[in-house]
């Protein structure tokens, strides 16, 4: 796999396979790496969205909430690379062009891009303040999609505890913290998930980091009274 991704940066096969391999040797971190950089290339790619879960599932296990410190870093992939960007927007001129043969194109693209994910993350909160949080989730991941924002974490992090995924929702307020460690949102949010999870100590370590910030959050405190007895 390591060769053909030398002759192929990103291909998705060779990701997918050796993110597989990794897995099967319980080196779960360099899975992880690999599963993310797939869906970095191809964001629909379903295996790579449940090598992503498991492995995520298996660091929390291992090494506890703070897995994601330990890490090696995940690399950017180029735009050219991204298999989303060829997909024709409507009506654009040119849009059959693939990014590869457009030099100099790169930031337009991103900055189409990131405009497209502020769209589908306003989409998304229209959607929550309507109560249809199942449909705002698919705004909010295709809004992910396009550019990793902290806020459209937290937000589908709410729609998904709302939806009793708990699971899901600790892992985009992590993805969260990942973007800025001390969001407020998300580690109440977290420690929402992680009190769910039945996670007592975890979701009190997210509420003391929050008070911190925010000592006389009256949610944060009732939240700990609550731990506290559980």
């Amino acid at each position: 796999c390591r060769s053909a991704l030398d002759l192929v940066p990103f291909g998705i096969k060779p990701l997918l396979r050796r993110a597989a391999a990794y897995e099967a040797l319980e080196r779960y971190q360099l899975a992880y790496v690999d599963y993310r950089t797939a869906l970095q290339v191809d964001c629909s790619v379903q295996a790579a969205h449940d090598g992503v879960n498991r492995m995520t599932k298996a660091l929390l296990e291992k090494d506890g909430v703070n897995w994601r410190q330990k890490l090696p870093p995940i690399p950017t992939v180029p735009v050219s690379a991204q298999t989303r960007w060829s997909i024709p927007s409507a009506g654009a001129p040119g849009a059959n062009t693939p990014p590869a043969t457009a030099p100099g194109g790169g930031p337009d693209q991103t900055a189409a891009g990131t405009e497209r994910a502020r769209t589908l993350k306003e989409e998304g909160n229209e959607l929550v303040k309507k109560g249809n949080h199942k449909k705002a989730v698919e705004k909010y991941s295709e809004s992910l999609k396009l550019n990793q924002e902290c806020a459209t974490y937290t937000n589908r992090a709410l729609c998904y505890l709302t939806l009793k995924q708990y699971k899901e929702a600790a892992q985009d307020c992590t993805e969260a913290l990942r973007l800025d460690p001390k969001n407020v949102k998300a580690l109440y949010r977290r420690a929402q998930a992680l009190k769910e999870l039945k996670d007592y100590k975890s979701s009190i370590a997210d509420i003391k980091s929050l008070l911190k910030t925010e000592p006389k959050n009256t949610a944060a405190l009732r939240l700990l009274q609550e731990l506290n007895r559980a």
